[in-house]
């Protein structure tokens, strides 16, 4: 892949002059009307290009560099649509046409236009007023027009001789600018309340989001001192909320102008602190930018936040008798863009409204059976937030969703609504949002004082929820929407990382790096590895890599979860249970009241109580099941009183899927991995013998990925007393046929040799052996000889060449010359006559014997040879047989730049005489 980034300037035209008209294809429709003109007009601010080759690898390297890229240029909230569309396109250019993709983006004013081109030399040109023709839908492939259609704001296709270009620009999305807003004289007891003195934290952050300034107040919040922070990131210890193709990052936030709302930030002792932040981004006057960060508590959040602009009085009409809109009476201007903040706004203008203590919003689900908890004030809201109660049925029901209801006192009717149990709240009022009939949530405000709200109170808020019900579900469709198109993305990425490895360690580490952060805070991976086996806990993350041992110690102090084969989420309360028991424990040996030597245990008081806060929330498990059998679970936390989102669980179900596949994929390929390597050691030879009197030393090099035997084989055994046979052959062929053959020489060689035939007979009969195998049998080059060490220091051999590469022997003066005469090879002819040669080795000589992969190592139209061979040996003399070996080995290696093809094999012998060299 290559790259080119090319900041500011105005766009250079990319497409060619010369050859034939461009002909444009654009959709139709007044999205459609004046698109190329209107992306002419665009000042360019950026661009980078990229180009991918034809494989199919390119498809995710283009996703990484669009995503990156956009990133880059803080472009967050159109990123997934972005990398859909580009996977869609870059598919079509090197897996469809078969040609390289070229990727361009442009940043303008007003969007990211992205162009790719594929290289297809015979497109026919299609004719001009031609109908698009969008595809099947019914068709897996073809849809990367229908995605552009449906996803971009502008698209079109434009055609040269030599390429096809589809292009498609995304509007960003309209940000509200901060307004500054003045708010009246209130009397003292009206004022906002804040606990003693007020501490703002101040946090500067430089261009790499790393921390640089740290005050005070800062430290006394979070209990980290200055020097334990400063030059850290901050998204090391913002406690952002991860949700898939949602809301911003902490890293999208940090790069925008100004920015305001809420997150968490973990302190010292491993707690979340809750806090509301302003960040202004600003430049010093050297051009360098950071953004400062202001912090408080969120309770106090009223020492930053901007007030809200709205009317004075809940009415219709302003003060210049103009008509306005009831939403933005109730919710004010400018309203949220995003749901979180348009539900989060309307809680507080409704408590506000009726002067409560609280307030909550509930959205239901599709089906209207669930009302699903989205916002709250003066609640717990970490601790319920995406809570689940039924409407109408079951225990705990939601009884007065679908009406405006009243109550007066809630400890007599406990459980009426079982989001306020606990609370300490007696009165509350609720009313229905609904749209067009349709139940689409339920909104209400409760006070600690009982006998607060009457039917008058009801029918305002019921009022207010018709205002704001169109909006709410109209935010609500929207980030549905995003959210989709998220998980599209994040299961293309998923679906290739798991697909690019059969690694079981590997496979379990990417499922749980997958899960966390982004769909849960930590999670646990057991695996089953057969029927009657239990399951077995692998892998364990956290997002805080310091919880992970102590989670893991939790987990494996409990029954694992039941292997059952039902698809879908289902809640595992085992390990919240043991952590706030652990914890309880804990905290009493702490007091003392165990009766135990408290000094010993205060260490483990920290660890304990950050588990059982990291495991204490909602836990589910999702079964991996594979090929209709259950190989693991796949276990999702959430920290101390949170819950999962119905869509979170639903893409968790999706990954659980592709991931138990990938899983039991990557268990067969160790299975079948490890059968091979065993079959294949199992013909490798023993370990060499020692031969008094003479040096031996093998090298072999087995071709192909996995292969340990291939169809080169070697052998040193002893046949009788004082004399032993060698061996070196090459089998037509690489792979496991190949050694299938190389098994059955080896071993027939021994038994025949041990017999005490002659070279020439055993070769004769190993040649029937291979004769008999038909079809299987296949054509062995092989050097047989015996060798006798004599008294006097040298060694007498008696060797058969039957079509092998020559044996080479090196002298002491340097020269080198072949050991014997080349005879026909094995597995052709039934009848041979073979003879044998008969070769003394004075003191200092050598005997090189090698295959063809030595031989034939090419380096384009240059090869090794006999000669080249030759040439090497001659600077081996004085070496001891593994030195030679090495050296022959190290200049096959260096001939040329490319791995081996073929096998080799080098059998060295040396005659060192009766005093060492």
């Amino acid at each position: 892949m290559t790259t080119g980034l090319i900041p500011g300037g105005q766009n250079p035209d990319p497409r060619p002059t010369g050859g034939l008209p461009q002909q444009r294809h654009e959709p139709v429709g007044q999205a459609a009307l004046h698109v190329d003109n209107r992306s002419r007009s665009s000042v360019i601010t950026a661009r980078a290009a990229a180009s991918f080759e034809p494989v199919g690898r390119s498809v995710a390297t283009a996703r990484s560099f669009v995503r990156d890229t956009l990133q880059g240029w803080g472009f967050a909230d159109i990123v997934d649509d972005a990398v859909v569309l580009t996977s869609e396109l870059v598919t079509n250019a090197v897996v469809h046409a078969g040609t390289s993709a070229d990727v361009l983006c442009l940043r303008s004013d007003d969007g990211v236009r992205i162009e790719v081109a594929d290289h297809y030399p015979e497109r026919e040109i299609p004719l001009q007023g031609q109908a698009v023709n969008m595809g099947n839908l019914d068709r897996e492939g073809g849809r990367g027009l229908q995605l552009c259609a449906a996803l971009a704001g502008r698209w079109g296709v434009d055609y040269t001789p030599t390429q096809k270009q589809v292009w498609f620009q995304l509007d960003l999305p309209e940000r509200p600018v901060g307004t500054r807003t003045a708010g009246p004289s209130l009397p003292a007891d009206l004022l906002p309340l804040a606990d003693g003195r007020v501490r703002v934290a101040v946090v500067q952050i430089d261009r790499t989001c790393a921390i640089t300034s740290w005050n005070e107040d800062a430290e006394e919040l979070f209990g980290y001192a200055a020097e334990q922070v400063l030059g850290k990131p901050l998204t090391d210890l913002a406690a952002w909320p991860h949700t898939p193709g949602t809301g911003t990052g902490i890293a999208e936030a940090l790069q925008l102008s100004r920015w305001e709302g809420s997150y968490g930030i973990r302190a010292a002792n491993g707690r979340v602190t809750s806090v509301y932040a302003s960040h202004l981004r600003v430049r010093d006057t050297g051009g360098e930018p950071s953004t400062v960060c202001l912090l408080v508590r969120d309770h106090e959040r009223a020492v930053l936040q901007t007030p809200l602009r709205g009317p004075a009085s809940d009415t219709n009409t302003s003060v210049d008798g103009q008509s306005t809109d009831p939403f933005e009476v109730f919710i004010g201007s400018p309203a949220p863009d995003d749901l979180d903040g348009l539900l989060q706004r309307t809680v507080e203008r409704a408590r506000d409204m009726l002067d409560g203590d609280s307030a909550f919003l509930l959205l239901a689900t599709d089906d209207e059976t669930e009302l699903e908890v989205r916002a709250s004030t003066g609640l717990p809201s970490a601790r319920q937030r995406f809570a689940r109660v039924p409407v109408e049925a079951g225990p705990g029901r939601y009884g007065s969703a679908r009406m405006p209801a009243v109550h007066d006192d809630l400890s007599a009717v406990p459980g009426a609504v079982p989001l306020l149990s606990g609370t300490g709240m007696r009165s509350v009022v609720t009313v229905p949002l609904k749209v067009e009939g349709r139940l689409t949530g339920s909104l209400g405000v409760a006070a600690e004082g009982p006998g607060r709200y009457s039917n008058e109170e009801a029918l305002r808020l019921q009022f207010a929820a018709d205002r704001i019900a169109l909006a709410v579900e109209s935010a609500r469709l929207g980030e549905l929407e995003r959210l989709r198109r998220g998980s599209l993305s994040f299961l293309v990425e998923a679906s290739d990382l798991l697909a690019g490895t059969l690694d079981r360690d590997q496979t379990l580490a990417l499922m749980a790096q997958m899960t966390v952060p982004t769909l849960a805070t930590w999670c646990a991976v057991y695996t089953i590895a057969d029927q009657a086996s239990d399951p077995y806990l692998s892998y364990v993350l956290h997002e805080d890599e310091e919880l992970i041992d102590g989670i893991k110690s939790l987990l494996s102090k409990i029954q694992p979860p039941d292997p059952v084969p039902t698809p879908g989420a289902r809640v595992w309360s085992a390990p919240g249970e043991a952590a706030h028991q652990a914890a309880l424990r804990s905290s009493m040996r702490s007091l003392g009241l165990t009766g135990g030597q408290t000094h010993q245990l205060a260490s483990g008081i920290g660890p304990t109580l950050a588990t059982a806060s990291a495991v204490g929330g909602e836990t589910v498990v999702l079964p991996l099941v594979a090929r209709n059998r259950v190989i693991g679970m796949l276990t999702l936390g959430k920290p101390s009183d949170e819950h999962f989102r119905q869509e979170i669980l639903e893409l968790a179900e999706d990954l659980s899927r592709r991931a138990a596949l990938a899983l039991d994929n990557a268990r067969l390929y160790s299975e079948r991995t490890a059968i091979s390597q065993s079959l294949q050691r199992s013909l490798l030879p023993p370990e060499l013998p020692q031969i008094d009197g003479v040096e031996v030393e093998v090298i072999y090099r087995a071709a192909g990925e996995g292969n340990e035997v291939g169809g080169d084989f070697y052998d040193v055994f002893p046949i009788s007393d004082g004399a032993y046979g060698f061996a070196i052959g090459d089998v037509c062929g690489t792979g496991p046929n190949a050694a299938a053959v190389t098994g059955l020489a080896r071993h027939a060689l021994r038994l025949l040799a041990r017999e005490g035939l002659s070279g020439p007979a055993v070769l004769e009969r190993l040649n029937s052996a291979i004769l008999d195998e038909g079809a299987r049998s296949r054509f062995l080059t092989l050097l047989y000889g015996e060798l006798w060490p004599q008294e006097d220091g040298s060694a007498r051999l008696k060797v058969v060449c039957a079509g092998h590469p020559l044996p080479l022997r090196l002298r002491q003066d340097g020269t080198v010359e072949p050991a014997a005469e080349p005879q026909p090879l094995l597995g052709v002819m039934e009848d041979l006559e073979l003879y044998e040669q008969t070769v003394t080795l004075d003191p200092g000589d050598v005997l090189l014997c090698v295959t063809d992969g030595v031989t034939e190592r090419r380096e384009g139209t240059r090869m090794l040879g006999d000669d080249g061979l030759a040439d090497v040996l001659t600077t081996c003399t004085g070496l001891t047989a593994g030195a030679v070996a090495a050296r022959i080995m190290r200049a096959v290696e260096r001939f040329a730049s490319d791995a081996p093809s073929d096998d080799m094999a080098i059998l060295a012998m040396r005659v060192p005489g009766l005093h060492t060299d």
